[in-house]
């Protein structure tokens, strides 16, 4: 397995692996179409090939991820992704027109895809695989050199990483390097043409405010209290299926999982049956313990104890929905009208806990939405086009998911990213494509210089003519 590029006493390895890919970008600053596409595809190749081991690692990293949870929402999603830009590179690259005024005239104007140059990815622990080669499809689709930092809590996942990437695409144009907050703290100061960080709302703007020591842009991913609001005609016993799975797979560490749910109610107790119907069916019990994916690391573990024991002495009912969760003493479990203040309806959960708070009006719950910091993702359940139009309309979210929860993110086609504290910019597919270009304006001017009539010296038929096109 090949060494990652690690830091060892100093930071040099970084920055070197830096200085390779911007001078490699600088001899080469356009790939062409079938080179960009010849590297996607010896990514997929390298993906496929490598899957089981791939599922071995994450599996260890995790000490305990289900396989099928890695071979869906990460290893299928990134070849999803890889593929889509593969087939639609062409046009992507294609110059884009754009229409000029007929007193500009005559001329063409168009906008042009550039590579950027550059791009620093720093990924997270709890996709280590699918939010490493997502940004990374993208930015190699757009033609640029690429600096990768999957997380150092996934030492395995990493080296495999590396060991991908340097096989399919080589190191003068993707390198992968790890190391701790150290490292990721040089990482985030380097001079990229473009940084995108997933992770944490803290260690995101440690990552903003170093980029802006350099100009440097930033796509920010970063998570949320994303709810689900289900609404009054809403097929309780459907959405209780599917906030189940979109809030228990992977324990609940997905960014985009729903932190809790709006449920009317005269409802809730119904609400809670189907969902406790719903977890055994995903997550059977198997040897005393729920079928599921392990809570991440000692410190997430602890803080699941934390909330837990901090809802429960503030009164709040704790239902358990099944046998403990791999590495806890509780199952995955509902917490019933759990009092405003306290951590669990504060803080982004990123665990087996899903909070249950009743409304009695539709107002009132799109207002509690409305009135906390705007989230990664939105799931509305009900069959009211109306209600969900309105929803739609009036609340501000990354992605909004009607009657399903996660499933936006492998659209391809659609753009992920998150909206105020949840996040700023967006890829996947053509926007990510777009992320990693500069969109470059050219006018190619053509025959007679009409403007030319509207330069000084000011004469009567000079101030004719701007009159005549000011207008008034």
């Amino acid at each position: 397995m090949m060494a990652v590029e690690q830091r060892g006493d100093d930071l040099l390895a970084v920055t070197r692996a830096f200085d390779r890919l911007r001078a490699a970008a600088r001899q080469d600053p356009y790939p062409p179409a079938e080179r960009r596409r010849d590297q996607l595809r010896a990514l997929e190749r390298a993906l496929v090939r490598r899957q089981d081991a791939l599922v071995q690692a994450v599996d260890a990293d995790f000490g305990g991820r289900l396989a099928h949870e890695t071979l869906f929402a990460e290893i299928f999603v990134s070849l999803e992704g890889l593929r889509h830009a593969r087939r639609h590179l062409a046009g992507w690259m294609r110059p884009r027109r754009r229409s000029v005024p007929l007193a500009l005239g005559p001329g063409r104007a168009w906008v042009q895809p550039q590579p950027v140059g550059v791009v620093g990815v720093i990924a997270p622990w709890n996709y280590p695989l699918f939010l490493a080669l997502g940004p990374l499809t993208g930015a190699l689709a757009a033609g640029n050199r690429v600096l990768l930092k999957p997380s150092e809590l996934t030492p395995r996942t990493t080296a495999l990483i590396a060991d991908i990437v340097a096989e399919a695409v080589g190191a003068d144009t993707a390198i992968v390097v790890s190391g701790g907050a150290e490292v990721g703290a040089h990482f985030g100061r380097l001079p990229f043409d473009h940084i995108l960080f997933t992770g944490s709302t803290r260690v995101g703007r440690l990552v903003m405010k170093a980029a802006a020591e350099n100009l440097t842009p930033v796509t920010l991913e970063l998570g949320g209290k994303s709810p689900a609001l289900v609404l009054p005609d809403a097929d309780l016993a459907s959405a209780a299926t599917d906030v189940a799975y979109g809030k228990f797979t992977n324990a609940g560490q997905t960014c985009v999982a729903p932190d809790y749910a709006l449920v009317p109610r005269s409802r809730m107790q119904d609400f809670v049956t189907e969902l406790a119907r719903a977890v055994p069916g995903y997550f059977p019990a198997e040897g005393g313990a729920s079928a599921m994916s392990a809570v991440f690391g000692g410190a997430g573990r602890a803080r699941m104890a934390a909330l837990v024991a901090e809802a429960k002495g503030r009164g709040a009912v704790v239902r358990e929905l099944g046998p403990p969760v791999p590495g806890l003493d509780i199952g995955p479990a509902v917490v019933l009208d759990p009092p405003e203040d306290i951590t669990l309806q504060r803080e982004e959960i990123f665990g087996p806990l899903l909070p249950i708070v009743p409304y009695d009006d539709v107002d009132r719950a799109l207002d509690y939405v409305r009135d906390r910091p705007r989230p990664l993702a939105f799931y509305l359940f009900g069959r009211d086009r109306a209600l969900i139009e309105r929803a739609l309309k009036t609340t501000a979210a990354g992605g909004v998911v009607v009657n399903d929860t996660l499933i936006h993110v492998a659209v391809e086609d659609l753009p992920f990213g998150g909206i105020g504290p949840s996040g700023m910019g967006r890829y996947h597919g053509r926007d990510g494509f777009d992320t990693f270009s500069h969109l470059k304006a050219v006018f190619d001017r053509k025959g007679p210089r009409l403007d030319r009539l509207a330069r000084p010296p000011l004469k009567p038929l000079h101030r004719w003519l701007t009159k005549l096109l000011i207008g008034g």
